[in-house]
């Protein structure tokens, strides 16, 4: 009795997965394009591109909007996304959301490391401790995505005539010494959780 009771619970388990995973399939298709640049189920394997699969649906909505609209900077993404509906976009964000989050942790030297967590004490407020818990649904995981891409955003946020949404992200990384930037990235880039 207890086996079939067993296969049973594993059979509504394996339901609700693949429902959790069900997609319209104009979606799909849309996001296997996001594949070449973001990787196998949004999981990045370049130092340019950030992992997406597995971040928050309202972070990923916005900031497509944002590229979408303009209102962000993005050397492509704006150019992408501009013949995308907003409906196509929000399934796309639903999408990718629903993958896990699978961090690419890179090493670093101890010292680089323990200089990239001194300096992230105004970071911690939103994102979390490691960068694995952001305190809200529109702040981005940062653990394990690549040192590279986060050093490159930091530096955007630190410019002032780039083109950032986020007045509390610009004002804290403007907070930043430049040979922070590469510490605080690696930093997180380093993080499992």
């Amino acid at each position: 009795m207890k086996l079939k009771q067993s296969v049973l619970l594993l059979a509504v388990l394996g339901l609700a997965v693949g429902a959790a995973y069900a997609s319209d399939p104009k979606i799909e298709a849309l996001a296997r394009s996001c594949n070449s640049c973001h990787g196998l189920n949004g999981v990045s394997a370049g130092p340019s591109m950030p992992s997406i699969g597995g971040q928050s649906e309202a972070y990923l909505k916005n900031i497509m909007l944002q590229w979408k609209s303009g209102k962000r900077y993005s050397a492509t993404m704006g150019r992408h996304f501009k013949g995308y509906s907003d409906e196509e976009l929000a399934g796309l964000a639903a999408y990718f959301s629903q993958l896990p989050w699978t961090p690419v942790v890179q090493h670093a030297d101890a010292k680089v490391l323990a200089h990239g967590k001194e300096a992230t004490d105004r970071c911690e407020t939103c994102h979390g401790a490691t960068g694995g818990k952001p305190d809200d649904a529109e702040t981005p995981r940062l653990n394990g995505q690549w040192a590279h891409y986060l050093a490159l955003e930091l530096e955007k946020y630190r410019n002032g005539e780039v083109a950032m949404t986020h007045k509390k992200m610009r004002k804290n990384a403007q907070k930043l010494e430049a040979a922070d930037v590469p510490a605080v990235a690696h930093f997180y880039a380093a993080q499992p959780e």
